[in-house]
């Protein structure tokens, strides 16, 4: 018997240490700073994106790099038509 209640007061002290810790390591973040961190993601991305395309065409155009199916359909579509 005093062995439980030993037990349950070592687990609910352990219990309010967690809670006593949750909220100071959290970070609260507002809405407006959320969307504004997604809105400078978003433009970062599609800007690498843009920069890949615009180098992998330039690429293509000197003949460093073979094209793949789709950019020579796109570039070359006399090449897949059988009349």
């Amino acid at each position: 018997m005093k062995r439980e209640e030993d037990e349950r007061k070592i687990m609910g002290a352990e219990e309010e240490q967690l809670n006593e810790k949750s909220p100071s390591t959290a970070n609260p973040i507002t809405p407006a700073q959320f969307l504004s961190w997604k809105r400078q993601k978003d433009a970062d991305t599609s800007a690498r994106k843009a920069e890949a395309a615009r180098k992998r065409a330039e690429d293509i155009a000197a003949g460093t790099v073979q094209m793949n199916g789709r950019e020579l359909f796109l570039h070359e579509p006399w090449v897949f038509d059988n009349h």
